[in-house]
């Protein structure tokens, strides 16, 4: 009896691995035929589209190396470049931070003459982006990451150009000085800084208003300025940078900062040794999609760039960019996705990203055009 029943188990798991071995080269064949459908529409858009991941490794074995130009901070660009040298040994990797409104219109301006040379992969500054669009190399990146032949998920990619990666992301919170202003006395919604107790300098706020406008997707253009008017008759000490105004708090100058960013202050409190320092996420939190990359037109090394936007995209550097709490919104396990799967967001996503200048531009507007301050003069 036993040996029967063992005989038509035998025989059900054959009937099972002849169907997938049927089914597998027919799944494989439509997987192959959607890939080459997409390359072909890439094509006529005049994209270059690759149909194996292998070919792109291959191709960057020949190429042998790669510059980067990158606006990560130098402690989490140093390690992410450190575990893109272990994955693909063969790559000779040069990664260099680079930062500030002069850098970027100069490498506009060398692009533009076509003098640039020298680099793969750049950083795409926000406030230049459409300045920096003809000058990066027409990979399809999204349809690579959409048939898998690139291991990106797709949300950190621009749907519209198609090869910008933007695999960072910034999310914004009150931070404040704990000797100063007690924990239950922080706003827990935005609109309690409207109110009396924190009229005539009370708070530091941001000329460049960067978490109003932030603001944007979750309550609409109308709703910010209004709140944006109403901040700016609150009569905050109005400061510029975020280092600069978290500075303030941790010395003591100020208690309470409108829209500071969460990895700029936890940075400030790894170093705070009087731990005076705290945060609280106000919602509609907002979130920044940041730090985005292309590969440079003329690039020397086009195929290990895509390894590099890949690298930066994936598990493993998402795990070495959150422990500085900077960890994509698209990827599993980061602060940024684990929040907005348990609080209420404003995404500045693809579809506000690009009209950010804007409405940074009617936030600025509203505040009434504030002029930057000493933060310590009172």
């Amino acid at each position: 009896m036993m040996k029967v029943k063992c005989l038509r188990i035998w025989g059900v798991l054959a009937v099972l691995q002849l169907a997938w071995s049927l089914a597998s080269p027919a799944h494989a064949t439509a997987a192959a035929s959607a890939a080459t459908k997409a390359k072909y529409e890439a094509e006529t858009q005049g994209y270059a589209f690759e149909l194996s991941h292998n070919d792109i490794v291959s191709k960057a074995k020949r190429e042998g190396r790669l510059r980067v130009m990158s606006s990560l901070e130098g402690d989490m660009l140093k390690p992410v470049a450190e575990a893109f040298r272990k994955k693909y040994p063969f790559i000779e990797l040069r990664a260099e931070e680079i930062s500030g409104t002069d850098t970027y219109q100069r490498m506009i301006l060398e692009m533009k003459a076509g003098a640039a040379r020298g680099w793969d992969i750049n950083f795409i500054a926000g406030d230049f982006y459409d300045e920096y669009l003809p000058h990066q190399r027409r990979f399809d990146i999204l349809g690579m990451a959409q048939q898998r032949i690139l291991q990106i998920p797709v949300g950190m990619i621009d749907p519209v150009n198609r090869n910008i990666v933007a695999y960072t992301t910034n999310t914004m919170v009150v931070t404040y000085n704990k000797n100063l202003l007690s924990d239950e006395k922080v706003p827990t919604q935005w609109e309690e800084f409207l109110k009396p107790e924190f009229q005539g300098r009370k708070f530091l706020a941001d000329i460049r208003p960067q978490f109003t406008s932030a603001l944007v997707p979750a309550w609409g253009i109308e709703k910010t300025l209004q709140f944006a008017k109403k901040i700016s008759t609150q009569n905050p000490v109005w400061v510029g940078g975020h280092s600069r105004a978290i500075g303030a708090l941790s010395t003591g100058e100020h208690g309470v900062y409108l829209g500071a960013n969460l990895t700029g202050t936890k940075r400030f409190m790894s170093k705070d040794v009087t731990g005076a320092l705290g945060y609280k996420m106000v919602e509609p939190i907002p979130v920044r999609i940041g730090d985005h990359e292309a590969v440079f037109d003329k690039a020397d090394s086009p195929y290990a760039a895509l390894l590099w936007l890949e690298f930066v995209s994936g598990p493993e550097a998402q795990r070495l960019i959150e422990s500085r709490y900077k960890g994509s919104i698209f990827s599993p396990g980061t602060t940024a996705f684990q929040v907005a799967r348990a609080k209420k967001i404003s995404l500045v996503d693809w579809r506000h990203y690009t009209k950010m200048q804007e409405y940074l531009r009617l936030v600025i507007e509203a505040y009434g055009f504030p002029k930057a301050e000493a933060v310590g003069k009172k």
